[in-house]
């Protein structure tokens, strides 16, 4: 099995979708009211059932046309979308009086398999369709007899960041980093206040970068398993625009801007544990 050379445009798609339901039409009866196929699919093992509604309105199975199973596969391998994968399985129903309707079973989702494929066809499929680490679901990494990954932060490391670059001589913060565009600033601001507090604090500290604010920086702690910071990072960037540590930005970025909204208690022990060391 091999993908076609380019991805295939929404016009070709339903291109394809058309020349599906005129194989499938081609041998269903006189007077046919729908035919429904679902489409199943991991790498090399391929299912595919088809109803036929005739005349009297009584859905019954039949044998698939093989072009219709073969388009199929062209459509699925069409969609690949690089580092996302494609859908393991869709519903397609054709009416003759109405547009196809197309239903995708997610890409993050296991379609019902009448067969449960071998480890291989799980395999191939990521080998077919190559996904990104964050694009593999739990599920998908467990039949293809993958390791399951690390939940961030229990790999024993929790990062903390750097508020600043240092100090001038007048005891003046140093920033030595590429500024973020407004539109990203923002996105940064909202996965920094939307990942779970781990310590709280009523307390508020003096504004390195504007010291007659003596009571204007957030004394809280958060954490997304993986880093944990202070509530100063969020400050800085939204009152004086000092992006957060590169770092932090960069991983911030991998996540596609989506905080969690609770970590595990084993990941909040050790974030707690890279606060203290870092603040010892």
């Amino acid at each position: 099995m091999t993908r076609p050379p380019g991805p295939l445009r929404p016009d070709q798609q339903q291109e394809v979708v058309r020349q599906i339901g005129v194989a499938l039409a081609s041998q269903a009866p006189p007077g046919w009211r729908q035919l429904r196929i679902e489409y199943r699919a991991a790498g090399r093992h391929v299912e595919a059932d088809l109803l036929v509604t005739g005349p009297d309105g009584q859905p019954r199975p039949a044998p698939p046309h093989p072009e219709a199973v073969r388009l199929l596969g062209v459509l699925r391998a069409g969609m690949y979308q690089p580092g996302r994968g494609t859908w393991l399985g869709v519903i397609c129903a054709f009416d003759p009086t109405q547009p196809p309707d197309i239903d995708f079973v997610r890409p993050d989702l296991e379609p019902p398999f009448r067969q449960q494929p071998p480890v291989l066809g799980f395999q191939d499929e990521l080998r077919f369709f190559p996904r990104a680490e964050e694009h593999v679901p739990a599920w998908l990494r467990e039949k293809a007899g993958l390791p399951p990954l690390t939940p961030p932060g229990l790999d024993g490391e929790v990062r903390t960041p750097r508020i600043y670059d240092g100090l001038d001589a007048a005891g003046t913060p140093l920033v030595r980093r590429q500024p973020l565009v407004p539109a990203e600033a923002e996105r940064v601001l909202a996965y920094l206040d939307a990942a779970p507090v781990i310590l709280a604090s009523r307390s508020y500290g003096t504004d390195a970068f504007a010291p007659d604010r003596t009571d204007a920086v957030p004394m809280n702690f958060r954490t997304d398993g993986a880093w944990a910071w202070p509530g100063a990072v969020a400050y800085y960037l939204r009152e004086h625009g000092v992006p957060p540590d590169p770092d932090l930005v960069a991983h911030i970025r991998a996540r596609r801007f989506a905080a969690p909204s609770e970590v595990s208690a084993e990941a909040t022990v050790l974030a707690l544990a890279a606060i203290t060391s870092e603040r010892s």
